[in-house]
């Protein structure tokens, strides 16, 4: 199997840093490292982030939904799908081959049609099968030379038997005109005169047997009545023996009520169903069917965890869902210390600056690495951003002269472009009430008690006065379907550097008044100077949280 990528990703509801932070790192991480680095996203992009994507010409990332291990992940085995025409005898010698006891039938453009074990090849030489069984599988003449190891001398290797039934030519013609019907296939010797008995007799199909010589009256007569002769090494016993296994495939395989896996199927969903059945193997599919490989339990104990390097992030609630079930290779981050646990030592980059791209600016730089206008544009805006043009109170000074020397390197005027990004991202208007809450939002764990903080700014008072009604009527009926228990929003007047912090949940005003020391309006807090959740509200609450559980 290839080498399976690693992914850069960022929080959920990521913001601009969080996405531009897994593009250019994992841009640096291709240029240092043999592998295959690819940035990711745990959720929808906002105005914002997509206005700097778009301005920098920059794609995208791909959405990632979760990480937990999918059977794509497996070290399957990779055993090629054979057609339905191919004998018994080549499915088996195949088997043996591979060292498998299950083959998967293909059709056209590998899709998945049916599949034949080591059982069924088996029931087919124990059973008691009807002498007319070769036309009723409807057998390929290419099949019956290939098993008998014979040579065609007349007729067409591209034809298949689709009339008659196996009968041995051992007794006088005399005899044998009492059981010879149309299109039979007979075992003969080198008797000649049952030879042409039987092609007389309308026999569809001749096999001589020890090399027997084929006389040239009879081969003229098989000619004229169309007769297949096909002359073997092998004798009478032998041939008649083996002449079952040149049935194709497709007579004996299974093709209803197929159990298969999809590639991504997670392995937990498939393990119960594996243990309760008896199949050794699995195949593998797309959602068209297309087939890719088997699976077995032993396969299941050479799990491959998907690799994820997290950035501006390091909370369990805030990573993309299946986190625990993946391998954490590295964090690079600017916020506390959360609740993330990782099975072996990782790459942990933490520092307090305003923003995870000023970090990553920093490696670039330790790693004599240049750096191109596009990513030094989304580094910088993504500073601009967190920092609100340096009016955060998280901006530090190495986080405003990094930016500074991006902003020259991607020929940007820092003032204007951050005035347009603002207003781009701030343009709330045609948003549902869900995205306006579920834009910038997450979640902390504080003891026992989860609590949600969603930010939402703009450089417009009216249009966070009418965010605010829209707040006040919406989170109380989404609250009780939230695994938290508390819930506060951020509306964030960027102009004004201020905050008003409406709270939704049992004493969650309370708990925000006496956190802040702040004025209360119903359940807002006006909060003054106030613009960073990282650095002045979530660490208030916790505070006032911990004193109080």
């Amino acid at each position: 199997m290839e080498q399976a990528p690693i992914l850069v990703i960022g929080h959920k509801n990521p913001d601009t840093d969080s996405i531009c932070s897994a593009i250019a790192y994992s841009h640096l991480k291709n240029k240092l490292q043999s592998g295959r680095y690819v940035p990711g996203r745990a959720g929808r992009i906002n105005n914002e982030t997509a206005f700097v994507l778009n301005y920098f010409h920059i794609d995208v990332p791909e959405l990632i939904e979760d990480v937990n291990t999918q059977v794509m992940d497996i070290e399957y085995r990779q055993t090629p799908g054979v057609k339905d025409n191919i004998s018994i005898k080549a499915a088996w010698k195949m088997m043996r081959e591979l060292d498998v006891v299950t083959l998967p039938i293909v059709e056209r453009d590998n899709l998945l049609e049916g599949i034949i074990t080591i059982n069924d090849i088996a029931k087919s030489y124990m059973d008691d099968l009807e002498s007319d069984v070769i036309s009723r599988a409807k057998t390929p003449y290419a099949n019956l030379i290939e098993v008998l190891e014979g040579t065609l001398v007349s007729g067409n290797p591209h034809n298949h038997i689709i009339h008659g039934k196996v009968i041995i030519g051992a007794a006088n013609p005399h005899l044998i005109e009492n059981v010879i019907e149309q299109d039979d296939i007979m075992i003969v010797g080198d008797r000649v005169d049952t030879q042409i008995c039987g092609i007389e007799m309308g026999v569809g199909c001749l096999i001589l047997c020890l090399d027997a010589q084929v006389n040239p009256l009879v081969l003229q007569l098989a000619k004229e009545r169309e007769c297949s002769v096909i002359t073997t090494k092998l004798d009478t016993y032998t041939v008649a023996r083996l002449i079952n296994q040149s049935i194709p495939v497709k007579y004996f395989m299974r093709r209803e009520n197929l159990l298969t896996f999809e590639l991504d199927e997670t392995v937990d969903s498939i393990k119960d169903i594996m243990s309760k059945k008896r199949h050794r193997d699995f195949p593998i599919v797309d959602d068209m069917g297309h087939y890719y490989g088997m699976v077995s339990r032993r396969n299941l104990l050479a799990l491959r965890r998907k690799k994820v390097i997290l950035v501006d992030h390091n909370e369990k609630s805030q990573a993309v869902d299946g986190i625990e079930e993946a391998e954490i290779c590295e964090i690079i981050d600017h916020h506390r210390l959360g609740s993330l646990q990782t099975i072996s030592p990782v790459y942990f980059r933490n520092q307090p600056v305003g923003c995870t791209a000023t970090i990553i600016y920093q490696m670039y730089r330790e790693n004599n690495q240049e750096i191109t206008n596009e990513i030094a544009g989304i580094l910088c805006a993504a500073i601009l951003s967190d920092t609100l043009l340096f009016r955060s109170p998280t901006c530090t000074p190495l986080d405003e002269e990094t930016a500074k020397t991006l902003a020259d390197i991607a020929e940007i005027d820092m003032e204007t472009f951050a005035m347009e990004m603002f207003e781009a991202g701030s343009s709330l208007k045609d948003k549902t009430p869900e995205e306006l809450f579920n834009q910038d939002y997450k979640v902390f764990q504080v003891e026992n008690m989860r609590i949600g903080v969603s930010q939402i700014s703009s450089i417009n008072q009216r249009e966070l006065d009418k965010v605010a009604s829209i707040m006040q009527e919406y989170v109380p009926q989404a609250l009780s379907s939230l695994p938290i228990q508390l819930s506060y929003v951020m509306l964030t007047n960027i102009h004004k550097q201020s905050s008003d912090l409406l709270a939704f949940g049992p004493d969650a005003i309370r708990y925000s008044a006496e956190a802040f020391h702040a004025e209360t309006e119903d359940n807002i807090c006006h909060l003054p100077g106030v613009v960073s959740r990282k650095k002045q509200v979530v660490p208030a609450l916790v505070s006032k949280l911990q004193e109080e559980l």
